[in-house]
Formats: structure tokens, sequence, C-alpha cells
């Protein structure tokens, strides 16, 4: 919970822990937020073992009265600190309740260095001479990225690959957009330039990148051979660089065939086909928090509208994801949906959903009903409804969608 108000705050989120010394059940999640890039500080009493962290976490610190702002301030800095991740703030049981010195800080972000003239130039240079340039954008791109990232692929023109965290670079529904980051994707081998905006390398598989096309990067943290700063503002400064040039030979013609081909096809009632369904039922703006890979089936308009775990699904991400969002994003709707696995994982959470009383939806993705998704749910007062295929998943997501309170839908898709 405290990755996603990161994510969608921009801004560290805490992680308060049980003063019991107990570190070992934030393990799994410490390591989620440093994989995601999501600034999180872990608090916890000094009494814990920090050693459990340390695989984890990017620093562990320790508060006293005397210097508690210097320490907490240091903490924000590191975390946000590129590669963003999490860190440890241990705060000794007979310190939480003593007087601290009070210390002006103040937590301010390096500002990105300017890029260099010459750099913009060569990458100008770069993009100019490619005839089949393909732009790549990832979880390092926000929302006043997206604008300038769609100005630049629509004035080339290129097409728009995204990692899953980097969905909504450019809107799903463009043209330009044909989908996820994959090995297997065509437009990779047939690329003579591959533009890398924002792309962390944790988000990329071993094998990814095609062998001898070359790549140029844009990046806000520094890579190897990226030029780095502000992506909104790199991308501004290459346009008068490109206007004139020598646009892109795409065949527009095939490139249609090729999204066409590559639309996916579900028969009978699967998972991808009930986030499918939710989409076509929602409003612009929704927020989606998944934890299974169905991210290419949920069109988003803009970053940070689908909420996915970086690399391997986190089990039962969904649920505690979703709840984060709504607190965070209280303009926004909220869907959840995971398998009936990761629902069982956090079953725990459904009071806490009670008690919040958030309007989530949540959706169950049951195999054939083998799974008791609801029983849980139901112990803890939120209302559940099946759904046994394309007709009844509509109904019950309806009334979910017009509850004033959390409400699961346990969906029996088909196998």
């Amino acid at each position: 919970m405290a990755a996603v108000t990161a994510e969608l705050h921009d801004a560290p989120g805490a992680a308060l822990v049980s003063l019991a010394g107990a570190l070992a059940p934030v393990v799994d999640g410490a390591a989620h937020a440093t994989r995601d890039r999501a600034p999180v500080i872990v608090v916890s009493d000094a009494g814990a073992d920090a050693r459990l962290l340390e695989p984890v976490t990017k620093a562990s610190m320790v508060a006293d009265p005397a210097s508690a702002a210097h320490w907490i301030a240091h903490a924000a800095q590191a975390a946000m600190a590129h590669p963003r991740g999490a860190v440890h703030l241990a705060i000794p049981a007979a310190v939480a309740t003593a007087p601290a010195l009070p210390v002006a800080t103040a937590v301010r972000r390096a500002p990105p260095p300017s890029p260099a003239s010459e750099a913009l130039d060569a990458l100008a240079d770069a993009i100019a001479r490619a005839s089949r340039p393909v732009l790549v954008a990832g979880l390092e791109t926000g929302p006043d990225d997206a604008t300038w990232i769609r100005a630049l692929a629509e004035s080339l023109p290129t097409p728009v690959l995204t990692t899953p965290k980097g969905k909504g670079a450019l809107p799903d529904p463009h043209p330009l957009a044909f989908g996820l980051l994959g090995a297997d994707h065509p437009l990779l081998a047939q690329a003579d330039l591959l533009l890398v905006v924002g792309v962390d390398p944790v988000e990329v598989a071993p094998g990814v990148w095609p062998a001898g096309v070359p790549r140029a990067r844009i990046a806000r943290a520094p890579h190897d051979d990226a030029l780095v700063g502000d992506i909104a503002l790199v991308i501004e400064e290459l346009a008068p660089r490109l206007r004139g040039r020598t646009r892109a030979d795409w065949d527009v013609a095939a490139l249609d065939r090729l999204k066409r081909a590559r639309a996916t096809f579900e028969s009978g009632f699967g998972r991808r086909r009930v986030v499918e369904i939710a989409r076509e039922m929602t409003s612009a703006g929704t927020l989606l928090a998944l934890d299974v890979p169905l991210a290419s089936a949920w069109a988003s308009v803009a970053p940070r509208e689908c909420l996915v775990p970086n690399g391997v699904a986190t089990l039962g991400f969904a649920l505690p994801a979703a709840l984060a969002a709504a607190l965070a994003r209280e303009d926004a709707r909220v869907i959840a949906i995971g398998a009936a696995a990761g629902f069982a994982a956090m079953a725990g959470e459904w009071a806490l959903a009670a008690r919040l009383g958030v309007p989530i939806v949540a959706v169950a993705l049951n195999q054939a009903g083998a799974a008791d998704v609801a029983g849980a749910a139901l112990g803890a007062g939120i209302d559940v409804a099946p759904a046994m295929d394309a007709g009844s998943f509509r109904v019950s997501f309806e009334r979910a969608w017009r509850a004033s309170a959390p409400m699961l839908v346990d969906v029996h898709v088909s196998r």
C-alpha cells in the first residue's frame, strides 16, 4: 500500500511496522517497493533485526532525539534518489516517546541535470537518420511527459511500445500504440532504431532487446549510455532540432495489418475477457490494480492508470493496492482484479476494506469456481456477487460499480 501511494503521489510512502520487533513480514513488501522503484520508508523499532531488510532496501538508519529530523529527511532523500526504492528507518522504543530536538529541515528534490547541447544534437541526428524508429516508454514516464511523448510519436511518426508500468504514456486506443514490450514483438526486429524513453533496466527481461538494433535512451535516472534529464524537457529541446528533418518511412498499411494480427481473441469466458469487459463498463480515469499478467487487456489513456507489479506478479497485490489507490486518489474510481489465490492470501484485508468503506470493485478470477474467495469477504461484512458468464458478470459488475461500499465479484472463469 505504501508503494502504490508513492507511485501515485510521486513522493515517499511510509510503512509503520508494529513495534513488536518483527521485520520478517515486511521483507516481501520492501522487495516489491524496491523492484517497482517506489520510494518507501519502512519505520520500525530499532530492536527488530534490521539485517533481514538489507538485501531489499537501499539503506538503513537509526533516529535519535537529537538528530531525528536529520535522519528522517535523509530517509526521504534516500528513498527518492534514483534508483528509487525502500529504505529502513529504525526508531528505538525509548526514542519514540522522547522529546525531539526541533531542527529546521527541508526535503527538496535535486533538479535533473540539463542535457548538453551536443548530446541533444547527437540524439536528434540519430532519430533523423532512422527510417523505422520505434519508441519504447517505461516506468519513469509520468503524466507531465505523456503530452510530449505523444507529440514526438506523431511528428516522427513512430509506433510506440510500453512496459507494463509505462502503460498510458501514449493512450492505448491511439493508432500508434502497439502494446507491450516483449521479445516476440515483431516491431523490434523491423526497427532500425529503438528510442527508449524512461525505461528502467529492471523492467526489461533478458533477451528482449534485439541484437544489432541500435538504441538511443532518454532517462530520468542515470543508466548506461542514456541522455539523463527531465523527459518532457529533453523532448521539448529535441523538437526544434527535428523540425524539417527527414521523417520516418513506416508503411502505414503494414502497421495496421500488424496491429490487427496481434489482436488477442479468447474462446470461452476467460480471464482476459473479464478485464476487457471491466474496461468497457468503466469511465475514463478509472484506476486498475492488477496482479495477473493481463495488463495488455486494459486500455490505459494516461500513465499510472494500470497499477501492476514489476516483473513477476506479487501475489495478492490487487486488493491492498486498490485500497491504497482509493485513499490516494479520492477523485478516481478503483478496481482490483486478481487471481483467486491472491485474494485468499490477502483475506485479512477485507476487514480493512470494510472499515475504510471505500467503494472499490474487487474482481476475483476464480478458475471454474474451484476456490472459496467469498467466505472471507462475507465474514468481514463485504457484499459478494457471483458471475458465471459474460452476461452475469456485466450485471454483477454494474451492481458493484454503483455500490457505495467495497464489493467483491466472484467470477468463475473458464480454464
